[in-house]
């Protein structure tokens, strides 16, 4: 085959190209290329329900908690799950006035009583987020639950997302409604009894109740088997932990995050690259569960959580990680 000078420049640029990112060929490259980023703390990857890399680099003992930040909100989103699969909410589109008109502040506008689980539970409330700057003031109100459901509505509710961990801590406030129990205790008997993983007590807010959506801390080991019971369809160690209809129903699209583009179901934001959809688990600086059902691959990665993780920046440098090393690796195993 001949080509024009055009073409060999092209391709050359191509080639240079994939050296830059650093594209692997085996489990120990990803380590080498996780480790090679200064705020990554440490990685655990299990392929086919084998661990295939568990490494600290820096920070906290591989079996220590570790703050995992917005990943919180993948675990409200599951007990989300188990409690539509104990019949506590009826439906997903089940509403605030229905089912906790208790937590609808006096005063809120009329539109409030109308949200539905949805919208909380994929950040479609509409209302002015409680997170960014806004989240400072909100966690120094005397209710959290009042002030995000106070809020002046944005957008009608299910238009769009904006992200805010306020919809997380008023849904997880429902769950506590319904089920007659705290979030913690449900993250503990429903998840951690399971699993087989421990949970900590975390932060809470003014009325006692557990903040929905962020501040929770679990091991990396935790973390790899909140993922690999996600990746089973639900299932751990034999046992049904969440109803595979959930687990489905979580990784399908319903919305798209306004800052990295993703695709977002219920509580996982949603990618695609080579060929493979994956799920993904994001925290603030950089704290990740990956699930890749189709390649048998779990993922959790730690990382500092006092720095950003932009998606220009080393969100961009660990979504490259799974994009174009993990995943690649995995299929290459596979084959």
């Amino acid at each position: 085959m001949m080509f024009t000078r055009r073409q060999f420049a092209a391709s050359a640029a191509a080639i240079v190209a994939t050296r830059a990112r650093g594209q692997v060929q085996s489990w120990d490259g990803v380590v080498a290329r996780a480790n090679a980023m200064e705020q990554c703390h440490a990685i655990g990857v299990h392929h086919n329900g084998v661990a295939v890399v568990s490494q600290r680099f820096r920070g906290p003992a591989l079996g220590a908690f570790v703050p995992i930040k917005s990943v919180s909100k993948t675990i409200v989103a599951a007990l989300t799950g188990a409690a539509l699969d104990r019949g506590e909410i009826p439906s997903l589109q089940a509403t605030l006035g229905e089912i906790a008109p208790r937590l609808i502040p006096r005063g809120a506008d009329p539109r409030v009583a109308a949200i539905t689980v949805e919208n909380l539970i994929t950040m479609q409330a509409g209302l002015e987020r409680t997170s960014g700057p806004n989240y400072g003031g909100w966690v120094s109100s005397s209710n959290w639950v009042a002030n995000a459901l106070s809020r002046p509505f944005v957008a009608e509710p299910g238009a769009r997302m904006l992200y805010s961990t306020g919809s997380f801590h008023v849904l997880g406030a429902v769950l506590a409604e319904v089920s007659g129990d705290s979030l913690l205790s449900l993250a503990r008997t429903r998840l951690g009894r399971p699993l087989g993983i421990e949970v900590p007590a975390w932060t809470r807010d003014p009325q006692g109740r557990y903040l929905g959506g962020n501040e929770m801390a679990l091991s990396l080991p935790a973390m790899v088997r909140f993922g690999e019971m996600y990746r089973q369809g639900g299932m751990w160690n034999g046992q049904r932990v969440l109803s595979a209809a959930w687990v489905a129903a979580s990784q399908r699209a319903v919305t798209r995050s306004p800052f990295s583009g993703l695709a977002y179901g219920y509580g996982w934001f949603l990618g695609r690259a080579g060929g493979t959809d994956y799920a993904l688990a994001r925290g603030y600086g950089g704290q990740v569960i990956c699930i890749a059902p189709d390649l048998g691959l779990t993922v959790a990665i730690t990382s500092d959580p006092t720095r950003p993780a932009r998606s220009g920046g080393y969100f961009g440098d660990l979504m490259g990680l799974i994009e174009d090393a993990i995943l690649p690796v995995a299929r290459q195993e596979r084959s």
